[in-house]
């Protein structure tokens, strides 16, 4: 399957500005682009990239006053397939989790377990551990927030996701995080592209988030928000909460003035005829 990718955002800034992006394709989806993955700035300004703690692609860039636009398109190769599903996978007990996933047990910006630890164990506490108690985790965020793209807050947490009922995908991710950790199960969040690949249109097309448990010895994709397993995930970064892998964050006042990123289907291609 060949998926047409990219974005193109335009800011408006009062002074210069320092602007820190997590908008590359994550390094283990490298081998799948067809055409590359180039940030363009409008107008042209330097960019620095570097790796983080996370082992994500991340960009520096010093916007100058007025507009900038920052674009990138390009064509990415994907198997087709739906996320893995393993109704077998295990839970582990937190003594033997690897060390790298201990991180993903504690508390956060916006996975606050230490206001829903009670919460979770009086929903979650009776379910199978494994793989049947994340997806219980899922079907409840799925059926307790109310998905509404006007009421995006970017300060929203997910305690408040839970009082509130209300949110979008970053909130139905974080919610499902907190309670996967308050059960000891490591969970980690994603940002990525997700297009409305295999099943109805679902405009305005935006980023999405999702996020990862660690079952059975590996980590798999679980979505709360759209709660069946999907085709064409693009994984752009990885973190704790939205705050690791925000799309870009700004040292200053920043404002957006037109947002479009797009995620389609395109044919394959086509063999040559032979001269």
């Amino acid at each position: 399957m060949r998926i047409r990718t990219g974005y193109n955002i335009t800011y408006e800034c009062s002074e210069p500005t320092a602007i820190l992006a997590h908008l590359d394709l994550h390094p283990s989806r490298a081998r799948d682009l067809e055409t590359p993955d180039r940030m363009i700035t409008t107008p042209g300004v330097e960019l620095h990239r570097y790796e983080d703690m996370f082992g994500n692609i991340c960009t520096r860039l010093l916007a100058p006053a007025g507009r900038i636009t920052l674009k990138s398109e390009f064509i990415l190769r994907d198997s087709g397939a739906t996320d893995p599903v393993a109704p077998g996978a295990i839970q582990h007990p937190v003594a033997y989790l690897p060390d790298e996933a201990l991180t993903f047990l504690l508390g956060s910006r916006y996975c606050e377990t230490d206001r829903l630890s009670d919460i979770a164990w009086t929903f979650f506490g009776q379910t199978e551990p494994g793989w049947a108690r994340v997806e219980a985790i899922v079907n409840f965020v799925h059926d307790h927030i109310r998905f509404d793209y006007q009421q995006a807050r970017p300060t929203r947490g997910a305690y408040e996701a839970y009082i509130e009922q209300i949110g979008v995908c970053r909130d139905y991710a974080h919610l499902a995080i907190a309670f996967c950790r308050c059960m000891n199960i490591p969970a980690r969040y994603c940002t990525g592209y997700l297009g409305d690949i295999g099943v109805p249109l679902k405009p305005p097309m935006d980023f999405s988030a999702w996020f990862e448990a660690y079952l059975g010895g590996r980590w798999y994709v679980f979505d709360a928000r759209n709660k069946i397993p999907r085709i064409g995930r693009a994984l752009i970064a990885r973190g704790r909460d939205a705050t690791d892998v925000a799309i870009t964050t700004s040292f200053g006042r920043l404002d957006l003035i037109s947002f479009d990123v797009v995620a389609t289907e395109l044919p394959e291609l086509q063999p040559a005829e032979p001269a």
